[in-house]
């Protein structure tokens, strides 16, 4: 026998990293609380009883669904369905009625994540697709905001106010000053007022290589890019800064938890790139010309579509592309 013989080579990869599914999750899970519990201090009992409806919900339809439905094994313990529920709660007004969080989290799970045949086959992200069917089946409830008010005991009659995006949006105005904005004293979605915990959290993911810096930079660069064109060029129209669109509303929670989910975001550092840009463009373009304030959610949806595409017209050369025979 020849030596290349003894040679028994299997398919990749060879050495596991020690990483698991419920590793990684539980990673976003600890990087999303800053965010989580800002949102708790700033709106109270209602962001505690739509957070908790949500994550329950979620954990609870996918265990009868691969039950009763699919016959499968449960996997909720792999922290995937939590991680769902905790990003919809987060992307939800803190008071909005339970039972549409329930339909949310049905939407989520059902149909975006466990119908694609379940965790990595989904081409759209389950948590933002539960939302933006809520946003549009309900939308005098999902653009109803209560005011920040710490540690607020009060749930479905909370005292409520329009966001700063909103505000904006109507009247042509810079509506709420951006330390506000960093630090979380605005009204929005349970998980999106604050960007210092929100790049906290990123932070942590970086840090733990959970994600790559490609598509949150490369969205929040645009959208300031381009927000400062608008701006510059057409300023009475256009009065919000830069820097306020990047604090305000749901750009940092969506840039850094929902557009880097694996499932749905490209696989080559190139192709984040422009998945990131066109998010960033889109997101943009709603904000100025679409009839609600917000744009994130759509955008990361329709480039989740994209995704695809992305993948399969860029891909980095084969090892043994380029290389003389």
């Amino acid at each position: 026998m020849s030596e290349l013989n003894k040679f028994h080579v299997s398919p990749s990869p060879h050495v596991h990293g020690g990483d698991t599914v419920f590793s990684k999750m539980g990673t976003v899970i600890i990087a999303l609380l800053p965010a989580y519990f800002v949102g708790l201090y700033y709106f109270g009992l209602g962001a505690l009883i739509v957070s908790g409806v949500a994550i329950v919900s979620c954990l609870i339809i996918e265990f009868f669904i691969q039950k009763f439905v699919l016959k499968q094994k449960s996997t909720i313990t792999d922290g995937s369905a939590l991680l769902t529920g905790l990003l919809l709660g987060m992307n939800l007004p803190s008071n909005i009625p339970v039972w549409m969080v329930v339909v949310g989290a049905l939407v989520a799970i059902g149909v975006a994540k466990m119908s694609f045949g379940g965790l990595g086959q989904n081409i759209f992200n389950p948590a933002l697709v539960g939302r933006v069917f809520m946003l549009i089946s309900f939308p005098a409830q999902m653009t109803v905001w209560p005011a920040p008010m710490p540690l607020n005991m009060h749930y479905l009659d909370a005292e409520t106010a329009a966001t700063a995006l909103s505000i904006s949006k109507e009247f042509s105005v810079h509506a709420v000053n951006n330390w506000d904005l960093f630090i979380g004293n605005a009204g929005g979605s349970i998980g999106e007022v604050s960007a210092l915990a929100l790049l906290f959290g990123f932070a942590i993911l970086l840090v733990r290589k959970v994600i790559k810096w490609h598509i949150p930079v490369s969205i929040i660069a645009t959208v300031f890019v381009l927000s400062g064109l608008f701006h510059i060029l057409n300023p009475e129209n256009f009065p919000t800064t830069p820097v306020f669109h990047i604090l305000s509303g749901g750009l940092m929670l969506g840039a850094i938890f929902m557009a880097t989910d694996y499932s749905t975001s490209p696989m080559t550092p190139v192709g984040m790139l422009i998945y990131g840009v066109g998010i960033g463009i889109i997101t943009l373009l709603i904000r100025n010309y679409g009839i609600y304030p917000e744009g994130i959610s759509f955008a990361i949806l329709i480039m989740n579509g994209a995704t695809p595409l992305i993948n399969k017209y860029v891909k980095p050369k084969r090892y043994w592309e380029g290389t003389k025979r």
